[in-house]
């Protein structure tokens, strides 16, 4: 096995493994029958992110790609459906959920049908989910700040921090050794987020793995 294929399977496992963080508030929901304290947007942000990048790995024919974020945007609709069957109040996530699919609708006629296929199509592809990709890792800077403010930890997941930061060291290191800028450069925030965590962990004590957290998830 050579390092580029070595770097493949740990994308794979470590970025299933995120997405899988999700079965714990699925198995939540359906304890309590409600999704009163489940977030819905992260699902949905991650399973657009997935059908992005899904979309760019069909253009640059690049097997890891495909397979994660088949199963990525596979797990996000599941959890959306779950969400919705357990929601009382859907009016919202309603409105969200129409907004993402009027996005993917624009997109994918500028995408397929206004670009020109070839080097333009991927590269401005590339580059749209490298912002979307960046903006979903800085996302959570609000909540490190409150947790400096608070010098507690409780709202954060070790588990998920350690997972964040293998899945997006694996990315980095395969977008490297493809010289593919546009999976490098957007997976260097997840690492620079997860060794704040880990030293806000070191910091301000105990580390707490029972909340679940579920927000991010990647390429």
């Amino acid at each position: 096995m050579d390092f580029l294929q070595f770097l493949s399977w740990s994308c794979i496992v470590f970025t299933v493994g995120m997405f899988s963080t999700g079965l714990t508030d699925l198995k939540k929901m359906r304890t309590s029958q409600s999704a009163d304290n489940v977030q819905f947007l992260p699902f949905l942000t991650t399973c657009l992110n997935n059908l992005g990048w899904l979309y760019y790995g069909v253009l640059k024919r690049d097997g890891t790609l495909l397979l994660v974020n088949i199963i990525g945007a596979s797990l996000q609709i599941l959890y959306i459906f779950v969400y919705f069957h357990y929601a009382k109040e859907r009016r919202r996530e309603f409105l969200q959920t129409l907004a993402m699919g009027c996005v993917l609708s624009v997109a994918w006629v500028y995408f397929s049908r206004i670009l020109p296929p070839g080097e333009t199509q991927l590269s401005q592809l590339g580059l749209f989910c490298s912002v979307f990709t960046i903006s979903m890792y800085l996302s959570p800077l609000a909540d490190l700040l409150e947790i400096v403010r608070t010098r507690s930890v409780e709202r954060l997941s070790f588990s998920l921090t350690v997972a964040t930061f293998l899945t997006s060291s694996s990315w980095t290191l395969y977008g490297l050794q493809l010289n593919d800028y546009y999976i490098m450069v957007p997976n260097t925030p997840g690492i620079v987020t997860s060794l704040i965590r880990f030293f806000l962990f070191w910091q301000f004590g105990a580390v707490s793995q029972d909340k679940p957290s579920y927000k991010l998830i990647q390429t």
